[in-house]
Parts: structure tokens; C-alpha cells; sequence
């Protein structure tokens, strides 16, 4: 542990999203200020068998918040256990790997199960210390805790890494990273800031819906996990602004910091709920484009250019969309030298030893905390 505080070390990133649909783990050479190095990575998808006690309570987490019956939890239980033997799993996988350094820290987001900022509360399935004692490896976890206790919503988590990166690559001008998985976040950053914490450094907040409502509509209607390549999207035409609905407008009225749960956009469902798979595929691609372009007046000043991740830069719909309301160019992370699947896992490697030499993962321009705030336990194997 003293090597991270005097130098930068491999530190391993965990990370599954929302969606259920797998492990996503990164290894990053790291000072917890400049990433150095990106080593090895892998993706491990769930099984159509994996984790049916984790899907049992993500699908309604509700009976299992206490006070909870003797079944409710022996199955929270279970699908704890679950997480860890999937997340133990798949960190053991990628230090197996051929070329893969030993790491001297693993960030464990867990499991989000719901999040819901403006009552006080989050949600993560993960014990960390007992994924330390799994891996032989100290980990980093609980991520959230701190930043709600100084007045944050939580979330987005991620803006202190694009900090780094937008140092990392070079960038003179300010630029915004949009994360589209489950839930859309953006991140403004200036890398003329002196460091993420400082005032004007960043600003970072929930957009409204990513791929949520896209990948529930076409598992509903079509049997698909998701809009390929944004196929159906681009064969249909957008035959309501669900921007306009009353939630979803109040939603982007409210000024930032603000933070979501995957399902708060569900009313959005009902408004597509009578037309072909084609058209609510391209409406609700359009509720996503909508609330990005809505986001960038929130911004202090435009964006040089847009760098996307998560899997929605693979919808080339949307893409196309996000290109027409937005007034920079729209590229996927790679144009920048990035890995757009991985970027997720890669920040939490980075926070893990932010965490470890006790700097702050959040400041108010990114969750709406009262002051730079450190976060996340430490747990020796």
C-alpha cells in the first residue's frame, strides 16, 4: 500500500452495469491522478443461467428493503453471493491472463440494485471485503457512501477519470465525455483546471435515459437484447417527442447535479406502448438524443467535441441523432485512443487508488457535494 502513495501501481477495475449482462474488468497503471499504462481487460457475459437470484431482485428490489421476511432474505442473500462469485470469477480470469501484471488493488463497484439520491439512499449488492479475502488482492469499494453523506447524489462516479483522460490525451479545450449505457451521464471538463476537485473543473450529471428503455423495448417486442447497430431505429420514423411527457420534462428542467435509477423513465414505455417495433424503437432513440442536446445548455460552455462510450456508441441511429442536435463533432472514444468498452472498468481501477491515498472521487460540480469528498472502504485481503 505505501507503493501507492509514492508512484503509480496496477490496480484492477470491476464493473457491471444496469443492464445484467455481464462483468466488464480492466487493469490500469495508475498514480490516482494520470493513468500510465492500460493493461489487459476482458468482458465476461452472464450466462442465460448466471445469477437468477440477482435478476430475481433487480426485476423489483422492493420486497427485499427492510424490513424483510425469512425468504426475502435468504434470496438477498443469494444474489449477494452470486456477485461475488461472479465478479471473483471474472478478476481471476484477467490476472490470469497471459501478460497480466499483479494487481495491488481491485475496485469493486458492485452491484447497483436502485439508487435514489433525492430520498437518501443507494443501493449496491458487493461485499468487498469479502471479495479481498476471495482474491488474495486489497479492495476498494463502497464508492458511494461518503459522497451522499456530504450532501452528493452519489453518481456519476466516472468524472474524475475523464479528467484524467482529457489530460492524458492531450485535450486544449473543454470536452464532454457522454457515457451511454443503462442511464446516459455526461462529463464537462476543462483540462486547464489544475486538478479534478477544483472549482470549475468539472461539471457531471445524469442525462436521462441511455439504452434502457431502447434494450427493454426490443426484448419486449422483437425478442432482441437490443436495437443492432440501431437497425429498427433507423427503419422507423419518431412519432412522438417523449421529451415533452410531464416526468420527463420536469426531469429536464430540474438543473444539475442529478443522478437517476434505470427504471424512472418506465412512463416513457406506455407513450410507445401501440406502435410497430420500428417506430417506438426510433422514439425512444430520439428520447435519448433529446435529453443529450437538452444536457448541453446545462454545460458552462460548449464542448470542442464529444467523446462517446458505453454500448450506445455502436447504435448508429442514435449516433446520428446526437449528431444533429448537438453543435460539435460526436465521436466514439476511440477516435481519442480509448476503449469505449472498457472505460467504465478502467475508472474504477483509477478511483481504487484514489481511495487508497485518500484523495477525493467527487467534488460539487459532479455530484452536488458540499466540498471535495473522499470515498470508498478499504479492505485487506
Amino acid at each position: 500500500m505505501n507503493e501507492a502513495a509514492h508512484g503509480p501501481v496496477w490496480a484492477l477495475g470491476l464493473m457491471s452495469g444496469t443492464s445484467l449482462d455481464g462483468i466488464d474488468a480492466a487493469l490500469v497503471l495508475t498514480d490516482g491522478e494520470t493513468p500510465r499504462a492500460f493493461g489487459p481487460s476482458l468482458a465476461a457475459p452472464y450466462g442465460p443461467g448466471d445469477a437468477p437470484a440477482l435478476r430475481r431482485v433487480h426485476a423489483d428490489w422492493r420486497p427485499f428493503r427492510p424490513p424483510r421476511g425469512p425468504a426475502e432474505a435468504a434470496a438477498l442473500a443469494a444474489a449477494e453471493d452470486e456477485v461475488l462469485t461472479l465478479h471473483a470469477r471474472a478478476a481471476r480470469r484477467l490476472l490470469a491472463a497471459p501478460g497480466a501484471p499483479p494487481a495491488a488493488i481491485v475496485g469493486f463497484h458492485g452491484q447497483t440494485v436502485a439508487h435514489a439520491p433525492d430520498q437518501g439512499w443507494t443501493w449496491q449488492l458487493g461485499d468487498g471485503a469479502a471479495l479481498a479475502r476471495a482474491l488474495g488482492v486489497p479492495v476498494a469499494w463502497d464508492f458511494r457512501s461518503a459522497d451522499m453523506r456530504a450532501g452528493g447524489q452519489g453518481a456519476p462516479l466516472a468524472p474524475f477519470f475523464h479528467f484524467a483522460l482529457a489530460r492524458m490525451i492531450g485535450a486544449d479545450a473543454p470536452l464532454a465525455f457522454l457515457n451511454l449505457g443503462g442511464v446516459g451521464n455526461v462529463t464537462w471538463v476543462d483540462p486547464a483546471a489544475p486538478a479534478p476537485e477544483a472549482p470549475g473543473a468539472l461539471v457531471a450529471f445524469d442525462t436521462g435515459p441511455g439504452n434502457a428503455l431502447i434494450d427493454d423495448w426490443m426484448r419486449a417486442r422483437a425478442g432482441a437484447p437490443c436495437d443492432e447497430n440501431g437497425a429498427a431505429a433507423a427503419a422507423g420514423r419518431v412519432r412522438a417527442r417523449l421529451a415533452r411527457l410531464g416526468g420527463v420534462a420536469a426531469w429536464l428542467e430540474r438543473p444539475p447535479p442529478k443522478s437517476l435509477d434505470r427504471n424512472d423513465f418506465a412512463p416513457a414505455m406506455a407513450a410507445v406502448a401501440g406502435m410497430s417495433v420500428e417506430d417506438g424503437a426510433a422514439t425512444l432513440t430520439a428520447l435519448t438524443a433529446d435529453c443529450v442536446a437538452a444536457a448541453a445548455s446545462r454545460l458552462p460552455a460548449a464542448p470542442a467535441r464529444w467523446l462517446i462510450c458505453g454500448g450506445g456508441r455502436r447504435n448508429a441511429a442514435l449516433m446520428a441523432m446526437l449528431a444533429e442536435r448537438l453543435d460539435a463533432p460526436v465521436e466514439p472514444v476511440e477516435a481519442a485512443g480509448l476503449d469505449g468498452d472498457m472505460l467504465e472498468a478502467q475508472a474504477f481501477a483509477h478511483l481504487a487508488v484514489r481511495a487508497l491515498r485518500g484523495l477525493p472521487l467527487s467534488a460539487p460540480g459532479a455530484t452536488g457535494c458540499r466540498a471535495p469528498t473522499r470515498g470508498g472502504r478499504v479492505s485487506p485481503p
